[in-house]
């Protein structure tokens, strides 16, 4: 559908397929609006027929106060985004004192292109990864690993902050901010009724008997069905969207690294020993979206926030003019510290060097005895 040439035009069609993927969250949370509609109107009485009618009149009046209350959710998350994600990740800000090369490696590459400088942030975690995040001008922040600044030489490290740069010059950060907003509305919504939705349950104490002999009671449970099947769809979708809009950026990241440093081989080789340990146990899930390689380790296609390492790097080859590299073995499981525990020597056979009788004395002692009969 969409017929890119050149990394600038792939950028542009690539946005495209992002807004078309955000009018997705619009018409979930339609959908959910009219899902919670049907929860109440089904505890009135009624057929089927006359509940979703009366479900869909609630949706034309009741939709500017949800799409308010959205909006007040997105004002809260604009203001106070960068300090729950800090709180999630448990990064720290960071100075040039506190780590000179990472900083002078970003420092160089902003002035090279005339980029501003964003905050540098640390998480303390051996595993290998980073990420941006941001909304705004002046507000922008690159987040990397202990593990990774401490295993990635100077190339390496310069390509993953041009990754990095690239998300914030691409407008990524933003985007990933809406959608994680976005899919926490339904998240929030899908756990807050499937936790109480015994409560929504149709009361046949408020239904008449004629409402009931006209099938009231079994219009009001398929209403109900209905509706936890559409909440329940929303928040799938509203996931799954999340996770398409982070994959189709990776790519473009890559070859904006590539674009800034001018070392594809660079990009090449952080990936497969990023790829050797960025799993991070401790890491919420909703965060996995936000960094170059996903914390929470490998996932089937439809649901994995990245594309493969595998992938990216075919990707660096064929369009970048890369070299690739063998995979890297994960670096092995740290071994207990055990008191060592002298062995004892294997016992020489009669005849070898150093036997020694029952009796610890040496044959060659004149006192021990001599012959078959000693």
């Amino acid at each position: 559908m969409f017929h890119a040439y050149g990394l600038y035009t792939h950028i542009q069609a690539n946005r495209l397929r992002s807004l078309l993927l955000l009018s997705g969250f619009v018409v979930l949370l339609l959908a959910l609006m009219f899902a919670i509609a049907l929860l109440f109107e089904a505890s009135q009485d009624g057929t089927l027929p006359q509940i979703m009618a009366r479900a869909l009149r609630d949706l034309e009046h009741g939709w500017p106060i949800a799409f308010g209350a959205a909006g007040l959710w997105f004002v809260i998350a604009y203001f106070f985004h960068q300090k729950l994600i800090d709180a999630a990740t448990g990064a720290s800000d960071v100075t040039r004192e506190d780590a000179p090369r990472l900083y002078n490696l970003l420092e160089n590459l902003c002035i090279s292109r005339g980029i501003p400088m964003p905050a540098l942030k640390i998480i303390e975690d051996g595993a290998l990864n980073a990420y941006a995040s941001g909304v705004r001008e002046g507000h922008y922040s690159v987040t990397v690993t202990r593990g990774l600044l401490e295993t990635l030489d100077d190339v390496e490290i310069e390509a993953v902050l041009g990754h990095e740069l690239t998300h914030i010059r691409n407008r990524d950060v933003q985007l990933m901010v809406v959608a994680a907003i976005f899919a926490g509305i339904f998240a929030f919504v899908g756990d807050l009724v499937f936790r109480n939705w015994g409560g929504f349950r149709f009361s046949p104490k408020r239904a008449s008997e004629e409402g009931r002999d006209r099938g009231g009671a079994s219009g009001a449970g398929l209403a109900i069905v209905i509706a936890l099947a559409i909440i329940a769809l929303s928040w799938g979708l509203s996931v799954l969207i999340r996770f398409a809009i982070s994959r189709s950026r990776e790519f473009l990241a890559d070859a904006g690294s590539v674009e800034l440093t001018k070392n594809p081989d660079a990009m090449v080789s952080a990936l497969r020993k990023i790829e050797t340990q960025a799993t991070m146990p401790n890491m919420p899930s909703r965060m996995g979206a936000f960094f170059i390689e996903s914390p929470a380790g490998k996932a089937r296609a439809l649901f994995a926030t990245h594309p493969s390492i595998d992938d990216r790097v075919a990707a660096l080859v064929r369009y970048a003019g890369g070299r690739d590299m063998p995979k890297l073995e994960p670096p092995p499981a740290p071994i207990e510290d055990h008191d060592p525990v002298e062995a004892e020597p294997a016992p020489h056979a009669p005849g070898e060097p150093g036997f020694l009788p029952r009796d610890g004395r040496s044959p060659l002692d004149p006192s021990s005895p001599h012959g078959p009969w000693g």
